[in-house]
Formats: C-alpha cells, sequence, structure tokens
C-alpha cells in the first residue's frame, strides 16, 4: 500500500500573502510554512490537533 501524498492547503484568510501556514490533514494532521516549505513540517495525532484548535479559539 502506497502512502498518500498530503494535500496541503492554507486558509483562505491568507489572500495572496506568503507569510502563512499551510495545513494538511488526514490520520495525522501536518503544519508547515508557506516560505520555508523545505525544512519540512511538524504533524500532530487527532487529539493533539485537537487541542491546539480548542485552545486557539479560546484565544
Amino acid at each position: 500500500m502506497q502512502p498518500q501524498t498530503p494535500h496541503w492547503f492554507k486558509s483562505s484568510y491568507s489572500g495572496t500573502s506568503s507569510d502563512c501556514v499551510e495545513v494538511a490533514e488526514g490520520p495525522v494532521t501536518g503544519v508547515r510554512d508557506t516560505r520555508h516549505r523545505e525544512l519540512g513540517a511538524l504533524f500532530f495525532g487527532a487529539g493533539e490537533w485537537r487541542s491546539f484548535i480548542d485552545t486557539a479559539k479560546d484565544a
């Protein structure tokens, strides 16, 4: 079975700005810097990502 290539996207609120992050959702959620994609990404399990989102909403 071939691993799937992540589908990266950025927020529609970013417009044409290149100063943002991209996210790829799946069994794990990846986050990377749009300006430095070559540096890789951070990956989070579902529980970790949900905690981050819940905390960000409260900020």
